[in-house]
């Protein structure tokens, strides 16, 4: 089976290890073991635990702890409805391996994570992309996506909030997009990674999983609950999607390490401290970056509504890709360029990470800048 290279991953792997101030990071500031445990207030409690336990496969779709704790995040759900996955990653890819075949119809957004393209492009599916434009705020235009929703669509692929623009779909643009999938018969895939990083209000908008039948929703410890380190994720969605899902992962999963499971059924038993740590996390860092941005002349963006990351337009007749290693090797400072994701003349940035890697690495964007 052929597939498209992964650009954002080769990026990733190449440079996130050297280089010194990472704004190309998609985290909320990782939390370390230590402040973990000292945000859920079960230090010495949990590490007896993990002393004691039995590393053996575990429970294989995820503990009924973990599963009822996950099942919280949404509205409607139950344990019932939740099946644990090595990470997002892993839950997209396994509702994509269920659901689609050769010759059927996906149309994905874009831009998005490449996941949603390049997997069902691989296996012989149409896909069909829904261009984001800025002049739209980096929205669907649902008029396009009803005259791309052909009877042979099997899937739309959604992610929500966008990753990299930091777009946010209210609930009822999602309810419309629902409707659409249903009037073809269609499922859809909603990659609801950085849930929890809203600006305004509570942090959560709303789950596709919690408005349809025909939703699957996916979601990790990795973005909004800064724990990467567990790679562990999930899908939400009807018991006979999960059913079929569990056929492919029994090829691929098994179960999650019993350690991870644990460590993130602590995490999500006190969610709401996370999440309010995370929040004021995007939300200061934000705010210098919008500041930054207003005093930058050849920087312009449509500025995020959530998630961790925004796309930044900039005024140089040079490719995004040398923009990118050119400011790396001069200052240190690594972005993503927007070549890796069909952006070109685009740049991404992530504003997630250590407030000061912002405060130092910003700085060096506009000596750059002011040296080209």
């Amino acid at each position: 089976m052929h597939i498209e290279p992964f650009g954002v991953e080769l990026w990733m792997n190449e440079f996130e290890n050297t280089c010194r101030y990472n704004l190309a990071e998609t985290c909320v500031d990782s939390l370390t073991l230590a402040e973990l445990l000292d945000l859920t207030g079960e230090p010495e409690t949990t590490l007896a635990e993990l002393a004691s336990m039995r590393l053996s496969y575990g429970a294989i779709q995820g503990s009924e702890r973990l599963r009822n704790a996950i099942a919280a995040l949404y509205d409607t759900q139950q344990a019932d409805n939740v099946l644990v996955a090595h990470g997002a990653i892993g839950a997209n890819a396994l509702v994509h391996q269920t659901l689609v075949s050769p010759g059927d119809r996906v149309i994905s957004v874009m831009p998005t994570y490449q996941q949603h393209t390049s997997i069902p492009a691989s296996v012989g599916a149409d896909v069909a992309e829904l261009r984001l434009h800025p002049e739209d705020g980096f929205l669907p235009d649902l008029e396009k996506l009803r005259a791309l929703a052909t009877s042979d669509t099997r899937l739309i692929a959604l992610n929500n909030p966008n990753n990299p623009t930091g777009a946010l779909m209210p609930a009822d643009m999602l309810s419309e997009i629902a409707e659409i999938a249903e009037s073809v018969d269609a499922w859809i895939l909603c990659d609801e990674v950085y849930r929890g990083t809203d600006q305004q209000g509570s942090g959560s908008t709303a789950s596709l999983a919690d408005l349809s039948t025909r939703a699957i929703s996916t979601g990790s410890m990795s973005k909004s609950f800064s724990l990467a380190g567990l790679r562990l994720g999930w899908l939400v969605g009807p018991t006979s999607v999960l059913e079929q899902v569990m056929i492919h992962r029994d090829y691929n999963t098994i179960s999650v390490g019993m350690i991870d499971d644990h460590l993130a059924a602590l995490a999500l038993d006190h969610a709401d401290t996370i999440l309010a740590r995370s929040q004021h996390i995007t939300r200061t860092n934000l705010a210098l970056l919008a500041d930054w941005v207003d005093a930058e002349s050849l920087i312009s963006w449509v500025k995020p509504q959530s998630g961790t990351t925004a796309l930044l337009r900039y005024d140089l007749d040079m490719p995004s890709r040398q923009f990118c290693l050119d400011l790396l090797d001069d200052t240190g400072v690594m972005l993503l360029p927007g070549s890796a994701m069909d952006m070109e003349g685009w740049l991404r940035i992530g504003y997630a990470n250590a407030t000061t890697v912002l405060e130092d690495g910003l700085p060096l964007i506009s000596e750059f800048l002011a040296s080209r």
